[in-house]
């Protein structure tokens, strides 16, 4: 039985991050229904970070994030799916923080 109590820290510059779900259907902006069978050229998906290393500087606990789901180390911890990465491979951090950007807005 799995201790309930686990605690994971995660080494040096790893963020490890729980992806959205993103397998079910899609709606394009036009309001047309994209099926979950159809395929996509490589799509990045977005996801909220569960830890972080001591050596990340960018990202922080509770961060949205972009990145590519392909080629990285999943992990399951109580039940859930996680992805484990190097913070350099992250395309980009969605939060409140405004002292840097590019004045884009989700």
């Amino acid at each position: 039985m799995p201790d309930p109590k686990l605690q994971i820290e995660m080494l040096h510059d790893r963020v490890m991050i729980k992806v959205e779900n993103g397998d079910g259907e899609r709606r394009s902006s036009a309001g047309i229904v994209i099926p979950a069978t159809a395929q996509v050229a490589r799509r990045l998906v977005w996801g909220e970070v569960a830890g972080v290393g001591q050596n990340v500087r960018t990202v922080k606990f509770g961060d949205r994030v972009l990145l590519a789901p392909d080629d990285q180390y999943e992990v399951e911890v109580q039940g859930s799916a996680y992805l484990v990465m190097r913070e350099r491979d992250l395309h980009a951090v969605a939060s409140e923080r405004t002292e840097h950007g590019t004045g884009l807005y989700l």
